[in-house]
């Protein structure tokens, strides 16, 4: 009786940050497209009057030469370019203070994020805390930014986290063993470059991880309780795009075309969670991230069957029409029958893709800890078709111990 009460609450709390949805702006940045979309992003920067950025980066972008390009461009046009490139995996908070001191030091008026979602999300928190007196782990929450960020620029480098057109920034925060989500509409770059020609040379096992934690954004969304038919229209074409261009990538990570459209998809599915929000595959990855280091988009691929296959009955519908988007299964089947192909075709991509079936990290004595982290991210800010309680959460994680 107490879970089934503890449900409608958290089900009206969701159905009231759909409402804020509708009322609040939520601003999309405008976006550049396409092959040389970095430089007409450079172009835009100069063009606000901006006279030093704050470039946010990782240390192998700029090993690769990726991040030259566009720290010439911007100087060329005038812009003096300040570059971080100290941000790793799952960016601390460490980090962050870090990348906030050299903006506040060095003068700069803006910042430029050029990565993964790992150098975009930390760019976000650098540019809130920038113009904010709390610390980093206070702002954790909805809308707890009492100014507005940093004017923020992004140039995502890979194709799945969708951060370039989020409300969410996510940190890590070793001292506590956790990751925790700042999100606020002001988040938000105010401009993104989608540009398939930095992805090509990413390596096949990040795009399969990126590529999946793009579709689990759309999928999610899309059988989330407060999914829109705006959110549903960003999420189907997302899902379309991924189902098509993903194994092409893999196939040849050249493809510029796949590439780009990849991006596209991303970008998509950033736009559908954004309102719609995620689920429990998030709530799961985030806890596998912050205690075993495993990368958010492989934590995502391996758990999104799993999760799919607990909520079925509460979203078969949704599922089947995903599968007919797919073009999984017989179209004339039943719901349930097309709902349990499209899971078995997500299945089927982890393991063409060499992304586990099981977490081989997992220690049954951290189950405990991790179900009752993840119900907890789940029950606030999750419009979940399905909630779990103790014992269930911790009778689905015992599912990915390893063999």
């Amino acid at each position: 009786m107490l879970f089934q009460i503890q449900t409608l609450f958290f089900r009206f709390l969701q159905f009231l940050l759909k409402v804020g949805t509708f009322i609040l702006p939520i601003r999309v940045p405008e976006t550049f497209r396409g092959a040389g979309a970095a430089m007409q992003l450079c172009d835009a920067i100069a063009a606000t009057g901006a006279k030093k950025v704050l470039l946010v980066t990782d240390a192998m972008l700029v090993e690769l030469g990726l991040v030259k390009p566009i720290q010439e461009k911007l100087e060329s046009l005038g812009v003096g370019v300040v570059t971080y490139d100290g941000v790793k995996p799952d960016p601390t908070i460490e980090q962050i203070e870090t990348g906030v001191d050299i903006y506040k030091g060095q003068g700069c008026e803006a910042i430029i994020a050029v990565g993964g979602g790992s150098s975009i999300d930390a760019a976000k928190v650098i540019a809130a805390r920038a113009r904010n007196p709390h610390g980093v782990r206070w702002m954790a929450g909805l809308f707890r930014l009492l100014r507005s960020p940093a004017p923020l620029y992004a140039v995502p480098t890979t194709a799945g986290t969708g951060s370039e057109v989020t409300i969410a920034a996510v940190v890590s925060d070793p001292e506590k063993v956790r990751k925790f989500a700042i999100m606020d509409f002001r988040l938000v770059p105010r401009m993104a470059a989608l540009d398939g020609s930095l992805m090509t040379g990413v390596p096949a096992a990040i795009t399969a991880a990126t590529g999946m934690d793009a579709l689990t954004h759309a999928v999610e969304a899309f059988i989330s309780r407060n999914a829109t038919k705006e959110t549903d229209a960003e999420a189907r074409e997302a899902v379309a795009l991924i189902m098509e261009h993903l194994p092409r990538v893999m196939a040849d990570g050249k493809d510029l075309e796949s590439r780009s459209q990849m991006a596209v998809a991303s970008y998509k599915a950033g736009l559908a969670f954004t309102k719609a929000g995620v689920g429990y595959v998030h709530a799961f990855a985030h806890n596998f991230g912050a205690r075993y280091h495993i990368p958010h988009g492989k934590a995502n691929a391996i758990l999104l069957p799993y999760v799919l296959e607990y909520s079925k009955h509460a979203s078969r519908s949704r599922l089947a029409e995903l599968a007919r988007i797919a073009g999984v299964g017989e179209q004339s089947a039943s719901e349930a029958a097309l709902a349990d192909a499209f899971i078995a075709h997500i299945r089927d991509l982890n393991q063409r893709f060499g992304i586990p079936a099981r977490v081989d990290e997992l220690d049954a004595a951290d189950i405990p800890t991790i179900a009752t982290n993840a119900r907890s991210e789940a029950n606030w800010f999750y419009a979940v078709p399905l909630y779990m309680d103790r014992d269930t959460s911790e009778r689905f994680l015992k599912q990915l111990l390893p063999a």
